[in-house]
């Protein structure tokens, strides 16, 4: 079973707001009659007790945004259910991850995304969006790190990145024919600004040069491993045109949750 969980937080976003508004909107794009519920790889998604939605995690106290993150998704880890998470900005792949390392101590994650996101804090905030894969680093919560579509990488996460060995792929770098071997479960961490802005423009901080749509696709589809979970982070509705981000959020959802089932 699949469990879809909205998480409307921006709190740590930089630059934007807006990032809050997005798990409805993209389960509401999911959901349109305008397409079937069918992945590429022919898991159809419409069959009954193969996935649920959670709806919106409720975030009242801020303070404690990222325990009240974790918990849930220990909670549905516990259950036996693989999470994919909506966000949101990045910042929350942090609990995330924290809650899947009691589950799965030696998973690997590969991240898409146009920034590193490494920074060991920005704008004096530890837990920034820009900096959760610094957290889940020194916290030893992952295997492996592998960042992919990388094209704004400065000196500094260019030394947090050697110093904790984490594998780049830089988006200059990039073959479409690219593969993925993993013994160990993998999490995917979409950031939507990986995604060449011409196929994705509703993000806070949008980076020519990046992905199509189908470039992502195809590395999900060709991954040889165990995927055991996701999360599609940083949509911004206050800068998306005719909702075209929305539903590639919500293309890129139906294809991870295939890939899952398969």
């Amino acid at each position: 079973m699949i469990s879809i969980l909205g998480i409307p937080t921006d709190r740590n976003s930089s630059f934007l707001t807006g990032a809050a508004q997005s798990p409805s909107i993209i389960m509401q794009e999911f959901n349109s009659d305008a397409t079937n519920k069918f992945s590429e790889n022919g898991i159809d998604l419409g069959q009954e007790n193969i996935w649920m939605d959670l709806g919106n995690l409720e975030l009242k106290d801020q303070d404690n945004e990222f325990e009240l993150i974790r918990d849930a998704i220990q909670t549905e880890l516990k259950n036996g259910n693989y999470c994919i998470s909506i966000g949101g900005d990045h910042s929350i792949t942090f609990p995330i991850i924290d809650g899947y390392h009691k589950f799965f101590s030696k998973i690997n994650i590969l991240h898409f995304d146009a920034h590193p996101d490494l920074y060991e804090n920005y704008n004096n905030n530890h837990y920034s969006h820009a900096s959760p894969f610094a957290r889940i680093m020194e916290n030893k919560l992952t295997n492996s790190l592998t960042q992919i579509g990388i094209r704004t990488m400065n000196d500094h996460q260019e030394r947090q990145a050697k110093h904790y060995n984490v594998r780049v792929i830089k988006m200059d770098e990039f073959s479409s024919d690219l593969k993925f071997n993993f013994e160990e479960p993998v999490y995917i961490s979409i950031d939507l600004d990986g995604i060449d802005p011409a196929f994705a423009p509703g993000v806070s901080h949008p980076e020519p040069g990046g992905f199509s749509t189908r470039d992502i696709i195809k590395i999900i589809s060709n991954i040889d491993g165990e995927l055991v979970g996701a999360d599609i982070v940083e949509y911004n509705p206050r800068r998306d045109i005719n909702n075209i981000t929305a539903i590639t959020a919500a293309k890129l959802l139906k294809e991870l949750m295939g890939k899952i089932l398969k």
